[in-house]
């Protein structure tokens, strides 16, 4: 069962941090987290990483279970099962397509999204799953813009046709198998 968690902001509503855990299915302190801050390479995004690991620990991932993986080297199908969630944080999008697909990110997630693990994207980290960018990873069949003041309705989203889908800091979107669903 394919699980996704596609957002602007990570945690900032705490709906979402609750929903990831009920995603995920073990209790927090026994989840295996890995870590990928790759699109922060500017210095505004930098600042934020640390608080994006923080939503981790927040939630009640001990530290000693959260692994960062920089995108820097081949990771194998079984190493990537090892965790239960990949949370990928915001940044510059097209650098971190680059290094995904540098890398052949999408073979292994794969794997581990038919594994039953689950994806948290925060910004960058869910635009790249979109179809924003040439080479995405093609989880969701429309533009995401995200960091939006107004945000799409929540509710289920029909992406057959490509629509454009824009998320507020406090929302996110759902994809479990085929179904997409925008909460807040």
């Amino acid at each position: 069962m394919k699980k996704l968690m596609l957002t602007s902001t990570g945690f900032t509503n705490r709906n979402i941090e609750k929903k990831v855990l009920e995603l995920v299915k073990l209790p927090s302190d026994k989840i295996k987290a890995m870590f990928i801050p790759t699109a922060a390479i500017t210095e505004d995004a930098k600042v934020v990483v640390p608080l994006c690991k923080e939503d981790l620990l927040i939630a009640g991932v001990l530290e000693s279970n959260i692994v960062t993986y920089d995108l820097d080297r081949i990771i194998s199908c079984d190493e990537i099962c090892n965790f239960n969630v990949i949370y990928v944080c915001g940044g510059t999008t097209e650098h971190l397509l680059d290094r995904m697909n540098d890398v052949k990110f999408s073979i292994p997630l794969k794997r581990f999204l038919d594994n039953g693990g689950v994806y948290v994207g925060v910004s960058a980290g869910s635009v790249a799953l979109a179809q924003n960018l040439p080479e995405n990873l093609g989880y969701i069949n429309c533009i995401l813009n995200v960091h939006q003041e107004v945000g799409t309705a929540c509710g289920c989203v029909d992406t057959r046709d490509c629509p454009t889908i824009k998320l507020t800091d406090n929302q996110a979107i759902i994809i479990e198998d085929n179904i997409i669903t925008i909460m807040d």
